[in-house]
């Protein structure tokens, strides 16, 4: 399951982002190409999180398609499949690119359950009574 090494590496972009923050989402685009299967890794970003600023935060993938140009009749077009031949002529002799990238898009910033010296917390409420 080579989603744990992926997951690692995702955390430690998400932990830079975040500067110690509670982080409740991440969003990650991934190549299509790397055949990551969403449900080990989400299986394996709740495992890698456990104990950080992360732990419990959801995971979003968004999956990318690699470029496939047909060198037999020249089709140019994009797939999901890493072992794609040609749509139009079915010729294996094609030349995939792209479809191997992993980037953290975005996270989300959960509400920190006490901020210093904000008696109302982190969302700007009022102080509480005494």
């Amino acid at each position: 399951m080579h989603e744990i090494g992926l997951a690692a590496a995702i955390l430690e972009a998400v932990e830079k982002r975040a500067a110690g923050r509670p982080v409740c989402r991440a969003t990650i685009r991934a190549g299509a190409l790397l055949r990551i299967v969403e449900p080990s890794m989400d299986q394996a970003f709740q495992l890698v999180t456990e104990g950080t600023v992360a732990q419990g935060a959801a995971i979003d993938m968004v999956v990318t398609p690699a470029r496939l140009t047909c060198r037999a009749c020249g089709h140019d077009g994009s797939t999901l499949d890493p072992l794609a031949v040609c749509p139009t002529c079915g010729d294996g002799d094609v030349d995939v690119t792209g479809g191997d990238e992993l980037v953290l898009e975005s996270i989300e910033i959960g509400e920190a359950p006490d901020v210093p010296g904000n008696p109302g917390g982190d969302r700007g409420d009022p102080p509480r009574p005494a």
